[in-house]
């Protein structure tokens, strides 16, 4: 965890962003896989970790508005637990490293938000993303878990949002160790692949370097001759040679910050001439996305730059036509990249997702509904302290493909004839992460091969 003084001014910038009430902020309890005691490798909630730092599960804590008074939640080890866990130092000893002198019983939080409400103060608190989440609202204040979100308090969310989304110095050092460990994962698969081998267990050495580092992954690792399915997790299939190979994961530090990073490589030592083709249209359209960062420019700019280089290099292969200012306004472009560009990371990878992407990604505006336009989940304005995703890419889906022809969409901008010998390519993907700064954007983490050459380069050996 960071120091004490860290979270005592988190706390206190939270306090001065709203005028009264009681913010409730809930930790993660265990959640079992198949029985009570075989739970899933324990995840404290992101905006708990933000403002209290305690990396165990079943605490909840109070922030006082008008009080001044922090409070943590927690009940002490029983010999039980302890036989089972070891021992652990005592909740008010854990509360004090973060500031907080004011530790109670769990079954306390009741009485304490009743006499709350009985006075006429508000609770805020943010949507649960947990079902025990729901369940202990609906417990402690009678909200119905159907309606929860609707009553969580948009000035708490709107607060959270704008600290969380600039990132301070000590978690952007955090970032970095994130990112360095993802990068020996993408190194260690793409000197691993090769035909015969299968995509499980490229998935097992990057997940192992995740946690030999000291962390975890930081989601699902996505490792895939299907890159054409964006959140492919199926890890079935053998490497053939001809083969694209796809790779998205990142690394989680032992503080919870993420890194978030994607590589396409072939399955043999050089890239087809096909598939270099495809493979520098997406990496001319990465590049394009990374010159158009900016404090100041609105990332809703940095997609379209993204989309309109990658519908010229459709026009250049004969798979796109017409004007394409007109193309990629009208969507047409979506057939290729049906995604966004990037989105928000720190102590989520997708940073504040549960907040609602509203909030996080468009500053309270309302999201297009457009088909690819609607999946950006960063649009707003960037600024100084913003840590983001830059991934563009291309994909030949040939459900999409079938669909779109079946409804005559965009004739005008696509060739269905041409684009028919493309059903079997798959996707292509890079990704790597910014820290926007004052006067630019700077790459978080060391290097990870990007040009044809510099992937060819880990590939022979």
């Amino acid at each position: 965890m960071f120091n004490r003084e860290t979270y005592v001014a988190r706390r206190n910038e939270l306090r001065g962003k709203l005028d009264s009430g009681i913010v409730l902020l809930p930790g993660n309890s265990e959640s079992p896989m198949n029985y009570a005691d075989n739970c899933y490798r324990f995840r404290q909630d992101s905006t708990f970790l933000y403002y209290f730092g305690l990396n165990q599960p079943d605490l909840a804590a109070i922030i006082d508005l008008e009080d001044d008074q922090d409070i943590v939640f927690g009940d002490e080890l029983t010999i039980d637990h302890i036989v089972w866990m070891g021992h652990l130092p005592t909740v008010a000893d854990r509360a004090g490293l973060v500031g907080v002198t004011d530790t109670r019983p769990v079954n306390q939080l009741g009485e304490y938000l009743q006499k709350a409400v009985a006075t006429g103060r508000t609770i805020h608190f943010t949507p649960p993303f947990r079902p025990e989440h729901k369940h202990m609202l609906f417990d402690l204040l009678e909200i119905p878990p159907d309606s929860v979100n609707d009553q969580a308090s948009i000035d708490l969310i709107q607060a959270v949002v704008e600290m969380r989304s600039v990132k301070s110095p000590g978690e952007i050092a955090e970032i970095e160790k994130a990112v360095d460990t993802s990068v020996d994962m993408h190194l260690a698969a793409m000197a691993m692949a090769r035909p015969g081998v299968r995509e499980s267990e490229i998935a097992a050495e990057v997940e192992r370097i995740a946690l030999a580092a000291g962390g975890d992954i930081s989601f699902p690792v996505i490792a895939t001759v299907h890159g054409e399915i964006l959140h492919n997790h199926h890890h079935g299939n053998i490497l053939y040679s001809g083969d694209l190979f796809l790779l998205d994961c990142g690394a989680q530090t032992g503080m919870g910050y993420a890194g978030d990073l994607s590589s396409t490589f072939p399955v043999d030592t050089h890239f087809s001439d096909r598939q270099k083709v495809v493979y520098d249209i997406a990496l001319a359209s990465f590049q394009t996305a990374v010159d158009t960062l900016a404090p100041g420019v609105p990332n809703l700019d940095v997609h379209l730059a993204a989309a309109r280089t990658i519908a010229v290099g459709m026009k250049d292969l004969g798979l796109m036509k017409g004007n394409l200012e007109d193309a990629v306004a009208a969507g047409a472009h979506a057939m290729f990249f049906p995604c966004g560009v990037g989105h928000m990371m720190g102590l989520d990878v997708h940073d504040m997702e549960n907040l609602g992407e509203v909030h996080v990604g468009y500053g309270g505006k309302p999201k297009s509904t457009e088909f690819g336009l609607k999946s950006l989940r960063l649009a707003r304005t960037l600024e100084p302290g913003f840590v983001l995703t830059v991934e563009p890419g291309i994909y030949f889906i040939p459900q999409l493909m079938d669909l779109w022809r079946s409804e005559n969409r965009f004739a005008e901008f696509l060739d269905y004839d041409r684009l028919d010998g493309w059903r079997d390519f798959g996707g292509i993907r890079n990704e790597m992460n910014y820290l926007i700064t004052s006067d630019g954007k700077r790459r978080l983490g060391k290097k990870k091969p990007l040009t044809t050459d510099e992937v060819e380069a880990v590939r022979i050996g």
